[in-house]
């Protein structure tokens, strides 16, 4: 095999590549990729001789990974995408969670009192009623707010994945009779009538799918959030009062039995994710974290000491659980967040 040197004809060959439709060679592997398969076509045809896109490349004084090419990437389209965002709203609506309804169902053998016992039962009868007559399992369906994971080699095509992720909101919300309740500006609340803009969280992964979550975020919950910038000499005594705290200020407005959501670290604006976050786990599961998963069991037990209860009548059940998430923070501040889950806390997951 004849080996291509380009010195004299180094300027013609780069003209060549413009002229063939390659960008600026400082752009990026994959249009590389795409204009180097007709630059090595080029050459073939005008010098008569064999070279190698590894060659070319680094004639260029590009390094280029082999195993990394434009037709290894796998391309999704925004109809999928807008199709699972509208499929999820609706599931997430209809369908109790199992783990919720297990410790729901349990929570009915923890109670002695007859009142709260009777409210868990028709709360367990509810999900029951709103699976068999596909019918939303409550009547505020939530803002929604979709987590997206997206492999890193996924190459999404059709449109914009923001409009595709709404458009899904919207159309969910349509096909499934949901109740739209997003106002366009806070200040002018004028209803939005089909439930966009949602809150969209984007998470690059390794690997070439997207996982999708959705959940309705119903604001009676919501508005008994809190979030408050401790200083670190507040400690975990003082993490473990704001959250308690929290709790017994939301009484009954936040429609316990309760998720709590606990975020620690960060800036304020990444507590609050890590509280919303910390809803979405499955009740029941350890924290993988021993000293949060013992803080979460104190928390728990100290929580349902308030005898809040069921819907507010009182009841060893005021929270089905405490879930944690920690983050790194500045060495000066001590930043949490507690979010507040209801009763059915919704949530629904595909992988595309």
């Amino acid at each position: 095999m004849l080996i291509f040197h380009p010195h004299n004809e180094f300027d013609d060959l780069k003209n060549c590549y413009w002229l063939v439709g390659g960008t600026h060679l400082g752009s990026g592997l994959p249009n590389f990729y795409e204009s180097g398969q007709i630059v090595l076509k080029f050459i073939r045809y005008k010098y008569k001789v064999m070279t190698s896109l590894d060659k070319l490349s680094k004639m260029f004084k590009l390094e280029y990974n082999l195993n990394i090419k434009r037709d290894t990437m796998r391309e999704i389209n925004t109809s999928v995408i807008t199709d699972t965002v509208a499929k999820l709203c609706i599931n997430a609506n209809i369908y109790l969670n199992d783990d919720i309804k297990e410790a729901l169902i349990k929570g009915i053998g923890n109670e002695t009192a007859l009142l709260p016992k009777n409210i868990l039962n028709i709360l367990v009868e509810n999900a029951s009623v709103a699976h068999d007559t596909k019918s939303p399992i409550c009547q505020d369906t939530g803002m929604a707010m979709v987590y997206l994971d997206i492999g890193q080699d996924v190459h999404i095509v059709g449109g914009n994945i923001t409009d595709a992720i709404n458009a899904g909101v919207a159309l969910g919300y349509e096909k499934g009779y949901l109740r739209k309740s997003v106002v366009g500006n806070p200040l002018t609340r004028i209803n939005t009538k089909d439930n966009t803009p949602a809150i969209i969280h984007y998470n690059i992964v390794e690997g070439s799918n997207i996982d999708i979550t959705v959940s309705p975020k119903g604001f009676g919950s919501e508005n008994m959030s809190r979030l408050k910038m401790l200083m670190p000499s507040a400690g975990l005594q003082g993490i473990k009062d704001f959250a308690v705290e929290t709790v017994k200020l939301a009484g009954s407005n936040a429609c316990p039995p309760i998720i709590v959501g606990i975020g620690i670290g960060g800036t304020m604006e990444k507590c609050a994710t890590l509280a919303k976050k910390a809803l979405l786990r499955d009740v029941g599961t350890d924290n993988p974290d021993k000293t949060l998963h013992d803080i979460e069991q104190d928390l728990l037990e100290e929580i349902n000491k308030l005898n809040i209860g069921p819907a507010g009548f009182g009841g060893k059940t005021t929270a089905l659980a405490v879930h944690i998430e920690v983050f790194a923070t500045h060495i000066a501040g001590l930043p949490v967040c507690v979010n507040t889950g209801c009763h059915v806390t919704r949530h629904a997951s595909e992988r595309i």
